[in-house]
């Protein structure tokens, strides 16, 4: 019986430790990918950051500026784009931003279509039979900055053509390598630019620029550029979001092999020394017989 014991206490060590060699392969790749997602992350930063700007500076040196991307309607239906990730073994990513959506729902109870991005994504609005627009972008780990200004040319599109009448993006923010925070962020209808009430003792002077065709003309044609920045961003910060996740939850998992192999291997060597004692009491008793 202690034979016995002690060959399932040993199959079952060996199955941790192979589980913990998946993991720890697993932790190491997130990390690696981690590093390159934030990277590509910074490097697009200042590009879209620039579109903002120019946006902005169109807006304020035109008197009697009206783009169409500003117009407030009364929202009767809404499209929302939800990233969540291509795989599990993440934590609580996935689940945590399916709980945001469903949350932000309840607050905003109105028709909505999806554009999911992720694998997990697809799979869950698919399972709840809700609209979705467009399966072309499920693969949310590879995506790229051509399928973001591909996917804000249909969004904009369908807000144009009054198909929406506002445009939100799901994400995960990442804060920290243990932080990551859901949220959303409104796309469309585009905020207006809002000058500062305080304006400085000394005004600097601003470039006169000529827009050709128009203001206007040139700032739509800016929108759908900083709309697939925007889309891009959070899917930068969605990707390394799930790779820290799924980093921290691989590392909790060998912490726990690790406990767990103590645990086996101290049960063994009880069950190993048991049957070393009865051995030598059996020889004991047969001596004296």
């Amino acid at each position: 019986m202690a034979g016995a014991s002690m060959k399932d206490i040993k199959l079952r060590i060996k199955s941790v430790e192979s589980t913990m060699q998946i993991t720890k392969a697993m932790e190491l790749v997130a990390s690696s990918k981690l590093r390159r997602a934030k990277e590509r992350q910074e490097r697009a930063h200042p590009y879209f950051s620039e579109l903002r700007n120019t946006m902005d500076r169109i807006e304020m040196s035109t008197t009697d500026f009206f783009s169409p991307y500003q117009i407030r309607r009364t929202i009767e239906r809404q499209c929302m784009i939800v990233i969540a990730g291509d795989r599990g073994l993440a934590g609580g990513y996935n689940s945590n931003v399916f709980r945001y959506y469903e949350a932000l729902m309840q607050r905003n109870a109105v028709k909505t279509c999806i554009i999911p991005i992720g694998k997990r994504s697809y799979e869950y609005f698919q399972r709840r039979g809700a609209e979705i627009i467009t399966d072309e972008f499920i693969e949310a780990a590879g995506i790229s900055v051509a399928d973001c200004f591909e996917l804000a040319r249909l969004i904009t599109k369908g807000y144009l053509a009054g198909e929406f009448d506002r445009v939100g993006v799901v994400y995960t923010r990442f804060v920290s390598l243990l932080t990551q925070t859901t949220d959303s962020v409104d796309l469309l209808p585009l905020m207006e630019f809002k000058k500062k009430q305080s304006e400085p003792k000394e005004k600097k002077i601003e470039p006169l620029v000529l827009y050709e065709p128009s203001a206007a003309a040139v700032y739509d044609a800016i929108v759908p550029h900083y709309i697939s920045g925007m889309i891009y961003g959070a899917m930068c910060e969605s990707v390394a979001s799930e790779l820290a996740a799924r980093r921290t939850a691989m590392d909790a998992a060998n912490k726990n092999a690790s406990a767990m192999i103590d645990d086996l291997s101290l049960r063994y060597n009880r069950a190993r020394q048991g049957a070393i004692t009865q051995e030598i009491t059996e020889i004991v008793a047969g001596a004296e017989h």
